[in-house]
């Protein structure tokens, strides 16, 4: 009966050095209230000098999702009074927005659906209230005062709270692969508002929206969704109305609860910031840039697939992030290494080992050229797989070469047709009534054997030809 309908606005804190209109650091984690300076307070005689670099990196994201980079755009005052913001006003845009336009794919239900983006604007963050450092009185931390952002607002064209995080997780990918944000979530650096509405089926009017603000995690943005829509769902249903309004979500108890009424554009009163000036952006400068991004995601999923001959799911996981794409290119021009081979290593076993450490790929303990030479045991039959995955784990762990490990150790895998025949025949002499049962048609001794000779050498013996033996041999 009701279709939920779905925009997200999102707030990407770029990866400069100072902050948008002042030469303040953006570092994260220090003593409040000493990174504000006298502009991120609006204290008086003071001036905004915008950051060049922050332009350059909402142009970046600009472009690879298609959109027009305005050649002139302006900053706006966003008036509204809270505590965390110093000067009364947020500067932000409005009118003329640095990108307009542009989408973003997504898969639905076994198709690729197409969500639209109306803008993406600078502008800079506000403080944080702290409401649980005092038992009786809230503190102000503006820190984050005048850190830039690129707000990223989308078209109401999502359906389910599972196309909401699938195409947050697409911006997040591609604001990491662009340099522009580190995406910490945790920190504050990527986070969303949701706008949830509910709309009749077949009904092109859309129901009043509330919205939800701050949802940091892809897990609470997709409790938070469906929470919402069960939330209205059951008001409509018993006759009520929703009422348009800003809503906090709690993860704690899987709900969300109203913060305030929701405010409409006109009563920010937006009004050209008379301290900025309007940024000329030349047709030269976007094609400097243009040159100058790396391979997106969606183009690199393309040629992964055509040039090594991977799957549709491992290209997806290994395009993810841009530092793990690299990384699996850089595994593979150390040594000839199978695709294939290399991408099941990367995603089967490193990133089950990163997920329990929670390591990023530049902190990983084993390096690309540690994970080639590993391969390249197990592709010569130096050591089996499984010996390789043990390997491997004490590679992580203690960060030791997996060559030290096979020699101290002696791990390497005996390949000799002469001990090894030795060693099968032995096996079949001592279990002739084994030997008469598997030639009377019960094959799956075979296994029996198999565990027999790898009990003899202690696991070492190569799989693969003592399976080819055996076989033979074992023939009437």
């Amino acid at each position: 009966m009701w279709n939920p309908v779905i925009g997200l606005e999102i707030h990407v804190q770029l990866n400069t050095k100072s902050k948008i209109f002042s030469s303040a650091s953006t570092n994260f984690g220090a003593n409040q209230n000493t990174q504000a300076c006298a502009i991120d307070l609006g204290m008086p005689g003071v001036l905004p000098v915008l950051n060049e670099q922050a332009v350059f990196m909402a142009i970046k994201f600009g472009l690879a999702i298609g959109a027009k980079i305005s050649n002139n755009s302006i900053f706006a005052r966003k008036n509204y009074f809270y505590p965390d913001l110093p000067k009364g006003y947020q500067i932000s845009q409005y009118e003329m927005p640095i990108v307009s336009g542009g989408s973003i794919n997504i898969e639905s239900e076994d198709t690729t659906k197409k969500i639209n983006i109306t803008r993406a604007h600078l502008e800079e963050d506000a403080g944080k209230s702290i409401h649980d450092l005092y038992e009786d009185e809230s503190a102000i931390d503006l820190n984050r005062a005048g850190t830039p952002l690129i707000e990223i607002v989308s078209e109401p064209e999502m359906t389910s709270a599972n196309e909401a995080v699938q195409y947050l997780k697409k911006i997040h990918s591609l604001i990491k692969y662009l340099d522009i944000s580190d995406g910490n979530m945790e920190e504050g650096s990527f986070r969303c508002d949701a706008n949830i509405s509910l709309k009749k089926s077949g009904s092109k009017i859309l129901g009043t929206r509330a919205e939800i603000k701050n949802i940091n995690s892809f897990k609470f943005v997709e409790n938070a969704i469906n929470f919402e829509i069960n939330r209205q769902s059951q008001i409509l249903n018993d006759g009520g109305t929703i009422i348009q309004e800003t809503r906090l979500y709690n993860p704690s108890k899987n709900e969300t609860k109203s913060m305030r009424s929701k405010e409409e554009a006109n009563d920010y009163r937006y009004f050209p910031d008379p301290d900025l000036l309007p940024v000329s952006i030349s047709e030269k400068l976007i094609e400097e840039i243009k040159k100058s991004m790396p391979e997106l995601p969606e183009n690199k999923k393309i040629r992964f697939m055509s040039q090594y001959g991977l799957s549709d799911y491992d290209t997806s996981i290994l395009i993810t992030d841009r530092e793990l794409s690299e990384f699996f290119e850089e595994v593979l021009n150390k040594k000839e290494l199978n695709p294939k081979l290399t991408a099941n290593w990367i995603i089967t076993e490193m990133l089950a080992l990163a997920k329990k450490s929670s390591l990023d790929v530049k902190d990983y303990p084993v390096t690309s050229e540690d994970l080639a030479i590993l391969l390249t045991y197990i592709k010569d039959e130096v050591i089996s797989s499984k010996q390789a995955k043990e390997i491997f784990e004490r590679m992580w762990m203690n960060k030791e070469k997996s060559q030290e490990i096979i020699e101290n150790e002696g791990l390497e895998q005996i390949s000799d047709l002469g001990e090894l025949n030795k060693i099968v025949d032995n096996i079949i002499k001592n279990n002739y009534k084994s030997v008469e049962d598997y030639q009377s048609g019960k094959t799956k001794l075979l296994g029996f054997f198999v565990g027999q000779v790898m009990k003899e050498t202690q696991g070492r013996a190569n799989p693969k030809i003592v399976n080819k033996l055996l076989k033979e041999k074992l023939k009437k």
